[in-house]
């Protein structure tokens, strides 16, 4: 055993004025700059009020030891509650305010320092964007439903458990992004030929594939020593479905070392998704 597994894990916490996703999102891109270092995260919205600060602040504190400093990041717009969480004896990441004054510089204008997040219900045009986006990801999810398929802005294609179902909610709740997933099957995967139900819409489709080894080690987790998570079946898949994807040009990344955020972005990308909110 390393001494980085050894180690007491370290404390990491999200703190936010409405859900959280943007204190836990960035947090996390941080994170994941010290891969030897173990972590147990916890996420604290709807921080509403000085009180609720206080209480907040000696639950953090009761965490800190002599060996170990929690982490705290917090995306808290309102001065006087982030002023009182600051108080906190453990590291705190200010992911708000310290950026806000180089904006405010910019603009040559003070902010109206507003509570909530990014995904509070501010601005309802874009929260109801959201929701029909998982509406529609959850109707669509794993080839569920062709109706309205051809609403679809993006449609994941790839054999079982390489990460469509995640990557899709996570496009919908966070860009608005209408998705469709589609588990690419053995018997898709006999022809290279496009399944008929998506073969109209190949200029929507994006491709996630694996390594062998990941596929196999996920799906071992569902069924056990099965046909289905052998290391021989799983290169098969991947293969085959690489296959298919090089054939009709649909670009395809692998998901196995790509964090949902980052294979989001790409996808956006690639498709000209781009935009604002």
């Amino acid at each position: 055993m390393s001494l980085a597994e050894r180690a007491e894990p370290t404390p990491a916490y999200f703190l936010a004025g409405g859900t959280g996703i943007s204190a836990e999102t960035l947090g996390n891109m941080i994170l994941r700059q010290f891969p030897d270092v173990r972590f147990v995260r916890q996420k604290i919205p709807f921080i509403t009020s000085v009180d609720g600060a206080r209480e907040v602040v000696e639950m953090l504190d009761a965490a800190k030891t002599e060996s170990v400093t929690p982490l705290v990041f917090s995306t808290v717009a309102d001065e006087a509650i982030r002023a009182e969480l600051m108080r906190t004896q453990c590291a705190f990441i200010d992911l708000f305010g310290s950026q806000l004054d180089v904006v405010e510089e910019a603009l040559h204008r003070e902010a109206a320092h507003k509570g909530g997040s990014a995904h509070a219900v501010r601005d309802q045009t874009s929260y109801d964007s959201r929701m029909q986006a998982v509406e529609y990801a959850i109707e669509h999810d794993d080839g569920a439903s062709f109706r309205a398929i051809e609403k679809a802005e993006v449609i994941l294609l790839a054999p079982s458990r390489c990460g469509k179902t995640p990557t899709t909610m996570y496009l919908a709740l966070q860009h608005s992004v209408f998705v469709a997933n589609y588990p690419l099957v053995p018997e898709d995967l006999e022809s290279s030929k496009l399944p008929r139900p998506i073969a109209p819409y190949a200029d929507k489709c994006f491709g996630l594939v694996s390594t062998a080894a990941r596929l196999s080690q996920v799906r071992n987790e569902r069924r056990p020593g099965s046909t289905y998570a052998s290391q021989a079946q799983c290169l098969y898949e991947l293969r085959r479905a690489e296959a298919m994807f090089r054939q009709h040009r649909i670009p395809f990344i692998n998901s196995s070392a790509m964090s949902i955020e980052e294979m989001a972005a790409v996808i956006m990308q690639t498709l000209k998704l781009n935009r604002a909110h």
